[in-house]
């Protein structure tokens, strides 16, 4: 099995995750905590994005069910990214 840590997306997702530390790290802690709150959001719909995947493929739901709950996960995601994205050019 492939280590995780050299996926692409895991990658992306740790940079991700360490800028948002990073940029949120001086903000009062109210912001900071939401912050990070939203970037736990957003990990938790990417891995509901993969098990979503993973249902079609194994048949569990239908392709049309699939591309249906994808595109809300991905509405999901652009939207936190989005406010995440305010909430550190705030800070």
């Amino acid at each position: 099995m492939r280590d995780f840590r050299k996926l692409n997306v895991w990658e992306k997702a740790h940079h991700f995750t360490l800028q948002v530390y990073r940029i949120t790290k001086n903000f009062p802690s109210d912001e900071r905590e939401l912050a990070r709150f939203m970037s736990i959001a957003a990990g938790s719909a990417s891995e509901v994005e993969y098990q979503l995947l993973l249902a079609c493929d194994l048949n569990y739901i239908q392709d049309e069910t699939y591309r249906e709950l994808n595109q809300q996960v991905n509405e999901v995601k652009r939207m936190l990214n989005s406010f995440i994205q305010k909430l550190t050019a705030n800070g």
